[in-house]
C-alpha cells in the first residue's frame, strides 16, 4: 500500500503553496494602499498570476497521472466528504483567481507582459463595468479561498496532531510519518 504522495506531487504541492500564499498576501497588501510600491508589486502580481496558472494546469496534469495514497480506513464519511470537497474547492479557486485576475485586466484594456517571454492581450474591449464586476470577482473568489486553506491546513493538522495517522507526513517533502510507512 502507497503511504505518501509521489515527490511530483508534494514539490507541485509545496510550490503552488508557496506562489499562492504570496499571491494572496500581495494581493490583500495592495488593496490596503496606494504606496510607491504599489505599481511594482501590481506588475509583478499580473505576471505570477499568469505562472500560477500555468503551474495549477501542470499540477492537474500531474494529479491525473499520478496515484495518491488512500486516506486511513476509519476515517468518518463526513471528514472523507469534506476532504474529497475541500480539495476540488481548492482546485477551482486555484483556477478561478488567475482567470477572474486576466479578464480583469482586459477590461482595463491593458496586456500582460510575462518577463518579455510573451503578452497575454487583453480580450474585448476597455470596459469599466466589466472591470468592476471581475475586481468584485476576484475579490470573493480571494476570501474564499483563503477560508478554503484554512480549513485545508486545520485538517492537515487536525490529521497530523490529533489523530496521528499519517496523512499530514504523507505530503512532507522528505519526512516520513511512522503512523503509516
Amino acid at each position: 500500500m502507497q503511504h505518501s504522495y509521489p515527490i511530483s506531487m508534494r514539490v507541485f504541492h509545496w510550490a503552488m503553496a508557496a506562489l499562492i500564499l504570496s499571491m494572496l498576501f500581495a494581493g490583500l497588501t495592495m488593496v490596503q494602499t496606494l504606496a510607491p510600491w504599489h505599481t511594482p508589486i501590481l506588475a509583478a502580481h499580473k505576471v505570477f498570476g499568469v505562472l500560477a496558472l500555468i503551474g495549477v494546469i501542470a499540477r492537474l496534469l500531474n494529479r491525473l497521472r499520478s496515484k495518491a495514497p488512500a486516506l486511513p480506513a476509519d476515517l468518518p464519511a463526513t471528514q472523507v466528504f469534506a476532504a474529497k470537497a475541500t480539495q476540488v474547492l481548492l482546485y477551482a479557486a486555484m483556477l478561478l483567481m488567475p482567470i477572474s485576475g486576466y479578464l480583469m485586466v482586459s477590461a482595463s484594456g491593458q496586456a500582460i507582459d510575462v518577463f518579455g517571454w510573451f503578452y497575454l492581450p487583453a480580450l474585448g474591449g476597455e470596459s469599466l463595468t466589466r472591470f468592476a464586476l471581475l475586481r468584485e470577482m476576484h475579490a470573493y473568489v480571494a476570501y474564499g479561498f483563503i477560508l478554503l486553506l484554512l480549513m485545508h491546513i486545520g485538517g492537515a493538522l487536525y490529521h497530523g496532531w490529533v489523530r496521528q495517522d499519517g496523512v499530514l507526513g504523507s505530503m512532507l517533502l522528505g519526512g516520513k510519518n511512522s503512523e503509516r510507512d
